[in-house]
């Protein structure tokens, strides 16, 4: 990784700080997954517990059509966020639950959910539970 320094003077005195640069690289892949309209939404709500069935997560979030969460779920699937299992009853049942790849994604928005709910005055929000806990 690469490091810039600079000198940050104070009085007389001086010192000289690391600053490390971010490399904007390998967020162009995951922009692609997440910067979709309810992939963070989606991935919020998983969290909330083990594994969510498809109706719970259309009663969860409100607003979204059954097609746009089906693509949604296909994508986060496919890019290794969400895991689904599918169940051989009668009749068939399917699961969604986040992997740990899915948990570390939750995490990390923690602070821009944080952001959020202090800008917003929505009282109707999908509320995510123990966010910080998982």
């Amino acid at each position: 990784m690469k490091y810039k320094y600079y000198k940050v003077y104070s009085g007389k005195e001086s010192m000289v700080a690391e600053s490390k640069l971010i490399d904007a690289c390998p967020i162009r892949g995951v922009i692609d997954v997440v910067g979709k309209k309810w992939a963070l939404l989606i991935v919020g709500v998983l969290g909330n517990g083990p594994s969510m069935r498809y109706g719970e997560l259309m009663n969860e979030l409100r607003g979204v059509s059954p097609k746009t969460l089906a693509d949604t779920l296909k994508l986060l699937s496919e890019s290794g966020i969400v895991s689904r299992r599918s169940f051989n009853e009668i009749p068939p049942r399917t699961e969604y639950s986040l992997t740990d790849d899915g948990r570390k994604l939750r995490r990390a928005i923690v602070p821009v959910i944080e952001w959020a709910v202090e800008r917003s005055d929505h009282k109707d929000c999908v509320v995510l539970q123990s966010i910080t806990k998982n």
